[in-house]
């Protein structure tokens, strides 16, 4: 199971929000490319950027920093949501060094949309989903939506996404443990590996999804996406990635 550092981009700065709200930011840094050399430099063999700035523009925003990062970096491997709405945009992330693109809102607002980039693009493409009680949440998760998290996820197997990136946004920077139980259900109910998101803050947390990684309810575990833990020093990524890889 890989360990996921986030960077969330903001700005042009690295920021952590809590719960999704903007005006809830905590900065980080203000050199999201030292900070990608820091977390590679710990063990991390993919990264999650997100645009935030663009999943309210509906467009990219930070754009210039990602193509900096994937340019220093290029063996690393990015993954990259925030404000990725047409053909276009995937293309441009694509085109400078960025292996996935994460199609979040426009997954849920258009779901015609993820099949064309999946034929468009195979093998490249990402579905976000953001959830509170199990309902998708949309728009930098301003709006929660009447579609059911697992229902969705389901349309989108045929699809051939790559992977499904879950996120409790009750969780989400609010250092109180991931939702193991809703990421099982989601990772049973689909054949879409399921990467882990919102409130993985401890070492336990990693523990746990390595443990029902291995069931066959949950097999289809295959990461989970950390910020805030390891910017303030809850969770030691390299300790974290070795565990998984111990286990």
């Amino acid at each position: 199971m890989l360990v996921i550092p986030a960077i969330d981009l903001k700005d042009g700065q690295c920021v952590r929000l809590r719960q999704g709200r903007m005006e809830d930011s905590t900065v980080f840094s203000d050199n999201p490319v030292q900070t990608a050399q820091h977390w590679k430099e710990q063990g991390a063999r993919r990264l999650h950027l997100v645009d935030l700035n663009g999943a309210f523009a509906g467009e990219p925003v930070n754009g210039a920093i990602v193509e900096a990062i994937a340019k220093a970096y290029p063996d690393l491997p990015l993954q990259i949501g925030g404000g990725i709405r047409d053909l276009k945009t995937i293309e441009y992330y694509l085109g400078v060094g960025v292996q996935y693109v994460i199609i979040g809102t426009q997954a849920v607002k258009e779901p015609a949309f993820v099949t064309q980039a999946c034929r468009e693009f195979p093998g490249r493409v990402i579905v976000g989903l953001d959830a509170k009680d199990g309902w998708v949440a949309t728009d930098g998760w301003a709006e929660v939506s009447s579609t059911n998290v697992v229902d969705l996820a389901q349309q989108f197997a045929d699809d051939g996404v790559e992977a499904i990136i879950y996120t409790d946004i009750a969780r989400d920077g609010m250092m109180q443990g991931v939702n193991v139980e809703a990421t099982v259900r989601l990772a049973s109910a689909t054949r879409v590996p399921v990467i882990a998101s919102g409130g993985v803050s401890r070492m336990e947390d990693i523990a746990e999804l390595v443990s029902v990684a291995k069931t066959p309810s949950g097999g289809g575990i295959m990461g989970a996406i950390t910020g805030r833990a390891i910017y303030e020093g809850a969770l030691d990524l390299a300790a974290a990635q070795a565990y998984c890889d111990g286990h």
